[in-house]
């Protein structure tokens, strides 16, 4: 299988050589019924994040497909270190599998209106439009954090551009939303709250499986049963169990299609 979203660059060296080079040494294997993840989508979140992704990518080749962005729950980067970004990624343009992540920042917005703070949310829209012009430009997949209302906006930017190759990760939008996306046949991903989230699961239910792809954001972590646990590739399984009890398949059938939902979208070569 394959983790659809994870921050590679954000665990040590140390964490990288335990979780990474046993699925190195089973790729070189026989596959076998504990279905091994087989790749793992590194995502980025600003411009020395992007080149411990491309450096993590070369040391696990074949298994880490590494993607090039800015995380939006953070300050802006000024203009000159934007141009930079921008440079870079297109100087890189061949070894990343996607734009991303980039998106939207919901939770800082939030954060600071709950403050009474103001917050201008239009800095954001315009480099995140940038973002999606160059998807397009360099006909890249785009990953996206873009959630609630943040969503409805993401899909106005790629509507514009005309960029359906769109990953939502961590999904959530209203109903109305949602109905939007499985129009424009953009694609998302849930991670392991959907065994203890009924509103995850919800959308889980309502989302064709066919555009469902499984991650794990780690190394963020996860209550439920995985509270105090670290957040490992291996917990994609997880997901992939739980979309299959609400789709009503085997798990065998949502990890074959899941998997190759995952591997069409980011353009792998097939397991």
């Amino acid at each position: 299988m394959i983790d659809a979203h994870i921050h590679l660059d954000m665990y040590e060296d140390s964490q990288l050589t335990d979780m990474l080079a046993p699925l190195m040494q089973a790729s070189n294997g026989p596959r076998t019924e504990a279905m091994q993840v087989t790749g793992l989508i590194t995502v980025s979140s600003q411009l020395e994040s992007c080149r411990r992704n491309l450096q993590i990518a070369k040391r696990y080749p074949g298994l880490v497909h590494p993607a090039f962005g800015f995380h939006p729950e953070q300050p802006l980067p000024d203009d000159a270190a934007a141009a930079d970004l921008f440079q870079w990624m297109r100087k890189h343009a061949d070894d990343m599998v996607a734009i991303g992540e980039v998106g939207l920042p919901y939770y800082t917005a939030l954060e600071k209106r709950r403050a009474g703070e103001r917050f201008d949310a239009e800095p954001y829209q315009e480099l995140l439009e940038q973002f999606v012009r160059l998807a397009g430009e360099l006909n890249k997949p785009i990953v996206l954090h873009a959630v609630y209302e943040d969503a409805a906006a993401a899909c106005e930017l790629l509507e514009k551009y005309n960029v359906s190759h769109a990953h939502f990760h961590w999904f959530k939008a209203s109903r109305l939303v949602t109905e939007r996306i499985i129009a424009n046949q953009y694609s998302v991903s849930f991670t392991p709250d959907i065994c203890y989230e009924p509103d995850i699961r919800q959308l889980a239910a309502v989302m064709p499986i066919d555009k469902v792809m499984a991650e794990t954001d780690g190394p963020w972590p996860f209550e439920g049963p995985f509270k105090g646990q670290a957040t490992v590739p291996r917990m994609a399984q997880r997901v992939i169990q739980e979309i299959a009890g609400l789709k009503r398949c085997s798990f065998q059938e949502a990890h074959a299609l899941i998997t190759q939902n995952t591997a069409s979208f980011y353009r792998l070569p097939p397991f």
